[in-house]
Formats: C-alpha cells, sequence, structure tokens
C-alpha cells in the first residue's frame, strides 16, 4: 500500500512534459492524497474492529486496484487526481486494519511492524517505480500494471486469512472522527506538535519537490534521481526506528532535533544557488540521509511524548488530533510551496525557505522540551516496543499503523 502511495513520484516529470501543467499542481496532486488518507484514517480507521479486518482489507484492495486501472488510463491531470484520492482512501483504511490484525497474531512484532512497514514501503516504492520508468517500456503504464498483479495477489492471500476481530455492533458510530485534548496532554502536545508537523513538512518536501531539486543538481532527465530523495529520507527514517527503539522518549526527541537541523542545514549548503556538481549532489543525499534520522526518530518520539499523559480511554481522540497535525504537514506546506516555485522565489529560493521553516519548528519544539523540563511524563524507562504494545492495545489500529 505504501509502495503504491510513492511509486507515482518519479513520474510526474513526464506527466509535466506530456500535460503541460506548472510546479503548482505536482504539490495539489501529491497535497490530494494526503488529505485522502487523513480522512481514511479518521473516518475508517475503527470500523475493522466492528466488521472484521478481511473485509476491510478485501475492499481497501478492490479500491487501490481501480486506482491502479485509473493510473494506466490517465490522460490528464483531473483523471491523476481521481487516482491518488483513491491511493489514498484505500490506503488509510487498510492500514487501520492491517495494522489490528498484525497486532492479534503478535503483540510485539506487530508493535515493530508497524512502525517499520509504512517507511520502508515509501522507499521501496518510489525508487522500484523510477527504475521501472526508466529502464522498461511503458514508462507510464508498467509500474501501475504490476501493482495490480500485486494487490490481486494480496486480495487471494486475504481470502486464505483466518479473521482476527469478532464482529460487534457500532460500526456506523465508529466512523465518527474522535478529536479531544485533555488538560493532561496539552504541554506534551505543544511540544510534539511542532516537531511531528515538521518531519512530515520534510517529506512532503523530498515527496513533492525533490525530483525536480534534483534534476536541477544532478543536469540528468533519468527518473531514477527523481524517486532517489524520497528513497534515502524514508529508507532513514525506518532504520532510524529500528535503531532507536530502546531509547527514551526525551532522548530520542532531542536526536531527532539535532539530526533534523544538521541534515536540513546540509541540504541547504549543498542546493547553494541551484547550479548543482559532484559536491552538490553528494551533500543533498547525505543531508536527505541525515534528516530521515530525524524524521523516523522525531514521529516515534513525538508519539511517545503525548501517550503517557492521557487515559486510555482518551487516547483515540489525542491521537487522532496527532494524525491531523501529521497529514497538514504532509500536504500544506508542499502546496504552498508549489505557488511560491510559480510566483515566488522560484524552485532553489522557495526550497531554502521551506528547510529554514522546517529547522525553525524543530528549535521551537527543542525550546519546548527544554522548558517543560519534568512536568511532562516521557516513559524513559520504556522501550519502543512495550510503549507501542501499550498504544496499540488500547487506542485504535488506524493511529497505531503508522505509529
Amino acid at each position: 500500500m505504501l509502495a503504491s502511495s510513492s511509486a507515482p513520484t518519479p513520474l510526474y516529470a513526464i506527466y509535466q512534459q506530456r500535460w503541460g501543467f506548472s510546479p503548482i499542481t505536482i504539490t495539489v496532486v501529491f497535497g490530494t492524497y494526503a488529505v485522502a488518507v487523513l480522512a481514511a484514517l479518521l473516518v475508517f480507521g475503527k470500523i475493522s474492529d466492528h466488521v472484521g479486518r478481511r473485509p476491510v482489507l478485501l475492499m481497501a484492495l478492490l479500491v487501490q486496484a481501480v486506482g491502479m486501472v485509473v493510473f494506466i488510463t490517465a490522460g490528464d491531470v483531473g483523471t491523476l487526481l481521481i487516482g491518488r484520492v483513491l491511493q489514498g482512501l484505500s490506503t488509510g483504511a487498510a492500514v487501520g486494519a492491517l495494522g489490528a490484525g498484525m497486532l492479534d497474531i503478535d503483540p510485539r512484532k506487530g508493535s515493530f511492524l508497524n512502525s517499520f512497514a509504512p517507511t520502508l514501503g515509501t522507499a521501496s516504492g518510489a525508487f522500484a517505480s523510477g527504475l521501472i520508468v526508466q529502464y522498461l517500456p511503458a514508462p507510464t503504464h508498467l509500474v501501475y500494471i504490476v501493482l495490480l498483479g500485486v494487490f490481486v495477489l494480496q486480495a487471494v492471500g486475504v481470502l486464505a486469512l483466518s479473521e482476527t476481530a469478532q464482529r460487534k455492533d457500532g460500526a456506523l458510530a465508529s466512523m465518527i472522527p474522535e478529536f479531544n485534548l485533555p488538560r493532561s496532554a496539552r504541554a506534551a502536545v505543544a511540544v510534539a506538535a511542532p516537531m511531528i508537523f515538521a518531519v512530515w513538512a520534510l517529506a512532503g518536501l523530498y515527496g513533492a519537490l525533490g525530483p525536480a531539486i534534483t534534476r536541477a543538481l544532478v543536469h540528468s532527465g533519468s527518473v531514477v534521481w527523481g524517486g532517489l530523495p524520497l528513497f534515502v529520507i524514508a529508507g532513514c527514517a525506518g532504520l532510524a526506528v529500528v535503531m532507536l527503539r530502546g531509547f527514551g522518549t526525551r532522548t530520542m526527541m532531542l536526536i531527532s532535533v539535532t539530526t533534523l537541523v544538521v541534515g536540513v542545514a546540509i541540504t541547504l549548503v549543498s542546493i547553494g544557488s541551484g547550479t548543482g556538481g559532484t559536491v552538490s549532489v553528494i551533500g543533498f543525499f547525505v543531508g536527505a540521509a541525515i534528516s530521515g534520522v530525524g524524521f523516523g526518530s522525531g514521529f516515534q518520539g513525538g508519539i511517545r511524548l503525548v501517550v503517557p499523559q492521557v487515559q486510555p480511554q482518551e487516547r483515540a481522540g489525542v491521537l487522532s488530533l496527532l494524525y491531523v497535525v501529521c497529514y497538514a504537514g504532509l500536504g500544506v506546506p508542499a502546496v504552498i510551496a508549489g505557488v511560491f516555485v510559480v510566483h515566488g522565489g522560484g524552485l532553489i529560493q522557495t526550497s531554502r525557505e521551506y528547510g529554514i521553516a522546517v529547522i525553525a519548528l524543530a528549535l521551537v519544539a527543542l525550546a519546548g522540551l527544554l522548558l517543560s523540563g519534568r512536568r511532562i511524563k516521557t516513559a524513559q524507562h520504556i522501550t519502543v516496543v512495550r510503549s507501542e504494545d501499550a498504544v496499540s492495545a488500547e487506542t485504535p489500529a488506524a493511529r497505531v499503523s503508522e505509529a
């Protein structure tokens, strides 16, 4: 699911050449997916607890397959937007049921895979798509045909699975989004929200503008370069999830701020005037890798900072609020950046301003973390797996699945 969501990224340049749209359109297409995922998470995130995991997964796979057909037949921007909406809705609904199903089978392994799989999928989808588009025939069709086949096989696999959840009443009521911010969590959310927004905004930068920045630096039309920035940042985020899972929450947040600031700063210096060159390209990807560590640790640390502050019955609403922050960070800044690329200072200047804003948000989170002192319980002695087990036991699977 997550690989398919990043698969169109290397293709944006080809679509732009064929259909003649501006960078604003690219960022709108990217932001549309983020909004659709958010809507699905909030509306369908808990429904598998009531109707079962298998029906939700089968419906999500069906919608995803329809989305692939839409991409295969796409001939204009409107069709592309429809495909992204279908992708977002199916992915948002599926990750909840998938996450819950893995937790049903094995809470410890399921918790870890819920953290690791999204970053791995996002990274592999962008890179594999670039290779297929660059070196195999039918560049705007083959990658979607391959994914369509994958989803058909997965549907057969789901049919062979045993149901892990018992049906219960309340399916319609579960589709009403929950938002809640108890007094006990306000200080933690004030610290975590800027960090979470910053790291997801960074992912939005690499997903929406990364291909154009890379082409400007490398001076190559290869679409492999277009998917590489997102591959690097998402891959390093997944690596950070694995390597830092035993660290304390406050330590994880400090690592996130440090690596995010350093990584983005290296990226901005490497971009320079946008003329490119070997040193600039190497610096750009080194900065992306370091920033990726900040992405993985910042998101994970932000969730862990907030969860201990609330009662079990309050967690669903609080985590829903945090996911609004996530996908607002992923989509809104990217769209604004697209406007500035066209009507402002251009690609390089907009990228600098974007990066500076990300650094500023990270520093705001750092100031809040330092000023909060001992007022916020950070669960320093709880490992990531144990923390996620606690979340998964008492929160909707949709919120756990990407945490």
